[in-house]
């Protein structure tokens, strides 16, 4: 299916970062600030997969620039309806998952998300409450 988000990234550097640099960063973005893993679901084959994202927490809400366009962890976590992330030391569960077109985020963005967000959609995923 094509997408109409723009990617910031040439499809070599996406590979590039698929190949070899999620899976060094994968373990340390837990715990490192602006980085954030999604645990999702395949939507077809069911496996279960890891994604290391840059994502911004902020009232009661996670936000990751798709500078990537539409990728496959966003198609899997919008068919699903949910996901889980590691954030800042702590495991949360994502609900609600949307995409706020470019230009469209309002003040209760994060700063840094709303800038990005003139060029860029956002994945937006409210976190579970109780968590």
């Amino acid at each position: 299916m094509p997408t109409t988000e723009p990617n910031m990234f040439p499809a070599w550097l996406d590979r590039l970062q698929v190949r070899y640099m999620n899976p060094v960063v994968r373990p340390l973005a837990p715990y490192l600030p602006g980085f954030a893993v999604i645990e999702h679901r395949g939507r077809k084959s069911g496996r279960a997969y890891s994604t290391p994202v840059n994502a911004f927490r902020f009232d009661g809400s996670l936000y990751v620039v798709m500078g990537h366009g539409r990728t496959d962890w966003i198609k899997n976590v919008l068919a699903a309806g949910e996901a889980a992330t590691s954030h800042a030391f702590r495991q949360y569960k994502l609900v609600n998952p949307r995409i706020v077109g470019r230009g469209e985020a309002g003040l209760e963005v994060p700063f840094p998300a709303r800038i990005a967000a003139r060029r860029f959609p956002l994945f937006v995923a409210d976190i579970a409450s109780g968590e």
